[in-house]
């Protein structure tokens, strides 16, 4: 079996045949982000490797042997984005150097959750530093603690996508069975679609944001980024569950599954209706729309239904509610954090970088300045309009009025366009490889729905998926 590219269920056969071991497994992994991620391409995906990794795997290999296995992730080894609590002895820092020093004091809720599962935290995966809420003009990809993290199928030529960067060049590169990323504006589309991988952004509220640094308490989610539809449902069913620390998710009580592998139906495009608004791909390429009209006779070939020029009526564009949030959400995180570290609020991050110019602002901190000059509070009135705004436009009078009135299943978008107003409105989007243009470079279709309509996502993109087999590896020479 060519190991770098398995899914979950050709890696758990191999397992439970003796053929394979999760320390071997392991070994592999590290053997390749030794040889691509730190020498030859350089793709930069991995921030820190789990020092306890090789033992973890140990115990899970002996447990699988006396006791038997947990589930589907059993020993399979996973990288974590680096805004991501793990307690254990790697560190959490968003990309910066004011948090090269932070260690957590335990897992977010997500890592207990994947530890529940026996899945091995590999590592923690670089990203754009603090998610891409850090300044203007910043690459995606590039954390002053990190570095650039390079696209495996055109280091240093085609954009990595951001802010999951590492995720997903990690996974694209088969550094890792899978990985979590975080969004809050098209941070995994972007990269998962970048990278020719699949990406799923849950509804807000399905998978717990306990232990992840914020941008935006409104809109921030983790998420699965894989290789395949099939591993991806795997890791979203694992994930979900209600947190008493995260009130929003007992929005999704009587909505969540913990199995939706249910949803891996081959005839899911099968009387599907799927509206498209060509005003979110006004920007798109000769070569993309090619492949987004090739990937429309796909649907169509397979029972889809095209509703074509559909019309979003609002498109909410004004993103001050990130700024409020942004404050709040991470003066709360910072003033967990030890003693010992250098920052404790939005205003000792601003003054920490001031002091460290030349390594922490390659790039400028406009965002983060722009921030700090809210209360806090999120008592201002414009913060409050704005976010009631967005909650009207996104949801009552976009998204789920243009999928009622058109009775629709899902909208269909291309790689992260459409990505903003689904983060407003808090929904599901589900992105998967489509082609690539005479260039090399990835394009993903993304399907999008209302709230907690992720199995009809995974439906439509796993028969998408089996019936197109679009995705080829990156090859490095």
């Amino acid at each position: 079996m060519e190991i770098k590219y398995s899914s979950i269920d050709e890696i758990q056969t191999a397992m439970n045949s003796g053929e394979l071991t999760s320390k071997q497994l392991t070994m592999f992994y590290l053997k390749r982000i030794a040889k691509f991620d730190k020498e030859g391409p350089n793709i930069n995906a991995i921030l820190e490797v789990n020092p306890d990794a090789l033992h973890i795997a140990e115990a899970l290999d002996n447990e699988r042997n006396h006791k038997g296995i947990r589930g589907p992730l059993h020993g399979i080894p996973i990288l974590v984005k680096d805004n991501i609590d793990t307690g254990d002895k790697m560190h959490t820092s968003a990309g910066s150097i004011a948090l090269a020093n932070h260690y957590a004091n335990e897992d977010a809720f997500i890592v207990k959750k994947l530890r529940e599962a026996g899945a091995v935290i590999l590592g923690k995966a670089n990203l754009t530093e603090w998610a891409n809420f850090m300044t203007e003009g910043m690459p995606n990809g590039y954390s002053s603690r990190g570095g650039q993290v390079l696209n495996p199928y055109g280091p240093g030529k085609l954009d990595v996508g951001g802010s999951s960067s590492g995720p997903g060049a990690g996974v694209a590169a088969g550094f890792a069975t899978c990985s979590i990323g975080t969004e809050t504006s098209g941070s995994i589309l972007s990269p998962a679609s970048s990278n020719s991988i699949v990406g799923i952004k849950p509804t807000v509220g399905l998978l717990s944001r306990t232990g992840i640094i914020p941008i935006a308490n409104s809109q921030d989610t983790a998420g699965p980024m894989t290789t395949t539809v099939t591993d991806a449902a795997i890791l979203l069913g694992t994930l979900a569950g209600m947190d008493e620390f995260d009130p929003a998710t007992y929005m999704s009580e009587g909505k969540a599954s913990i199995d939706y592998t249910k949803h891996l139906v081959l005839e899911g495009l099968k009387g599907a209706r799927i509206g498209i608004d060509r005003s979110y791909l006004e920007e798109l390429s000769e070569d993309e729309w090619k492949i987004v009209n090739h990937a429309i006779a796909d649907l169509e070939a397979e029972g889809a239904t095209i509703v074509d020029s559909v019309n979003i009526l609002s498109n909410p564009t004004d993103y001050s509610v990130l700024f409020h949030e942004f404050k709040s959400g991470l003066n709360a995180y910072l003033s967990n954090t030890s003693r010992n570290m250098p920052i404790h609020s939005l205003k000792d991050l601003i003054r920490f970088n001031e002091d460290h110019e030349e390594t922490a602002l390659k790039y400028g901190q406009t965002l983060l300045i722009e921030s700090n000059q809210k209360s806090g509070t999120l008592t201002e009135a414009e913060y409050i309009h704005a976010r009631l705004s967005d909650i009207q436009m996104s949801q009552t009078e976009g998204i789920d009025e243009v999928i009622e009135r058109n009775q629709l299943d899902a909208l269909l978008f291309v790689n992260n366009y459409g990505a903003g107003i689904a983060a407003k409105a808090g929904y599901p989007s589900i992105t998967i490889p489509a082609g690539y243009t005479p260039a090399g470079k990835p394009t993903g279709v993304t399907f999008t729905g209302k709230a907690f309509s992720e199995g009809r996502l995974i439906e439509l993109a796993y028969a998408y998926e089996q019936a197109t087999n679009h995705r080829k590896q990156p090859s490095f020479s």
